[in-house]
């Protein structure tokens, strides 16, 4: 078991600061920010201090029915190779759905979502983690998710379907107790009981983070401070375990570094006082080393009678993911409003993170971006990641009438045609430096 004592996640927005900050022995970067050749210095540097850096992948989707994709998966293993990593770090989520196995279009969540904890939807995840250990050089570790929404007939506790996960395939765990008070507030689920049902020898690590309620649902911002149930959470975890690593997150409304160390100080308080009641010695820090216990074989979804199993699991998150993208009639036994509120938040991640990938969209069109995303969002899901999808709202904007008049059209226009084919249009340096300058005065 590797040893990694306490860290926080890895942004650019924070990177200054993290190098700086007191305490910290190692650090989680999202896998897919990363350029394995051209790592940012802040991380270089940090790797060359000996902190350790974590990839913590967000797109594979290994609870979803159609099984990992060999590039993605490349992708990941490739970063844990440039950073030196002990382990790698995934989702217990779906975040597409559709295609071949229902014969439907495609659809891309944009976001994580819960897995059904069945016996149809076990089997997949377990063939899946199964294929993505095959292709990682390093041990994985997989997270429970923060939900809105539950799905009828589950047949399995959150506890009872992490503890066959691990007994079936050997992964570790990464337990998020945000995600544990997350689904508490809204799905009633009593941490106590989750954490009494784990196999909490194979957790990896931790993960601390902040949140909002509103209107009686908890929603898992990563953009507020933590809060006390969240880190009476890991209180009892550590009474029951010695957590290897934890690690706090922040991934938006970045505070001052100083609050950032009074948040990790916190932390560590509670894992202090819950080693206490276990009457042992909180994790150790600095020690680490390598997973090197090979996972035990297990029953797979790759035969016949699995496929029918992906088939099933593919035609209900279809419906799901279809309803709270593409404005589909809900599925039987979802609550309607929980669901409402779901792809409200599913659309507004989008224009949110369109928003960054493409600053000259808000740029141009003002007050009117937001809500006119929005609009956009209801009923056209995302079909090839955010960049395709600020591509696609930029053309519905200029269809649709009235968002983009005058001078702003004729910006969305250029923006748009220059971008929307195989390669950029020539156009003199002189009326590239114009057009930029109008963009920036709009701002």
């Amino acid at each position: 078991m590797v040893r990694l004592g306490t860290g926080i996640g890895w942004r650019p927005e924070i990177a200054d600061a993290v190098e700086r900050m007191p305490g910290v022995d190692w650090v989680e970067v999202v896998a897919e920010n990363l350029c394995p050749g051209h790592l940012p210095e802040s991380l270089v540097r940090l790797r060359e201090r000996g902190v350790t850096v974590v990839p913590h992948g967000v797109s594979l989707g290994l609870g979803g029915a159609e099984r990992p994709d060999e590039g993605r998966l490349a992708a990941l293993a490739e970063r844990a190779e440039a950073l030196g990593a002990p382990l790698v770090t995934e989702h217990i989520a779906f975040v597409r759905a559709g295609g071949p196995l229902t014969a439907s279009a495609p659809l891309e969540a944009g976001h994580l979502l819960p897995v059904p904890r069945t016996r149809d939807a076990l089997d997949v995840l377990c063939a899946n983690v199964r294929i993505a250990q095959r292709a990682l050089p390093v041990p994985l570790a997989v997270e429970n998710i923060a939900a809105l929404i539950s799905w009828p007939g589950e047949e399995m506790t959150e506890g009872q379907f992490l503890y066959e996960l691990v007994e079936r395939t050997g992964v570790r765990l990464l337990i998020d107790v945000a995600n544990l008070h997350t689904n508490h507030v809204n799905r009633g689920e009593d941490p106590a009981e989750a954490l009494a049902e784990l196999p909490v020898e194979a957790i990896a690590y931790v993960h601390v983070a902040g949140g909002v309620e509103k209107d009686g649902v908890w929603h898992d911002s990563h953009a507020h401070p933590v809060p006390r149930p969240v880190l009476d959470i890991l209180t009892d975890l550590a009474s029951r375990v010695a957590p290897p690593g934890v690690l706090l997150e922040r991934d938006e409304d970045f505070p001052g570094a100083g609050e950032l160390e009074r948040e990790l100080t916190a932390i560590g308080e509670a894992v202090r006082a819950g080693s206490r009641t276990r009457g042992a010695e909180p994790v150790a820090e600095g020690v680490r080393g390598r997973v090197v216990e090979p996972a035990p074989e297990a029953p797979g979804a790759d035969d016949e009678a699995g496929e029918r199993v992906r088939e099933r699991v593919a035609l209900a998150q279809t419906a799901l993911l279809s309803a709270l993208v593409a404005g589909t009639p809900v599925p039987e036994g979802f609550d309607r409003t929980r669901l409402g509120i779901q792809a409200r938040a599913l659309a507004a991640k989008r224009a949110g993170v369109v928003a960054k990938v493409a600053p000259e969209l808000p740029a141009v069109l003002g007050t009117a971006y937001r809500p006119a995303f929005l609009s956009y969002a209801q009923s056209r899901p995302m079909r090839g990641g955010y960049r395709q999808d600020a591509l696609d709202f930029a053309e519905w904007a200029l269809l649709s009438g009235g968002l983009a008049e005058g001078r702003a059209k004729g910006e969305l226009r250029e923006w748009w045609l220059d971008r929307s084919g195989p390669a950029p249009r020539r156009r003199s340096r002189v009326a590239r430096v114009a057009r930029m300058g109008r963009v920036l005065m709009r701002r």
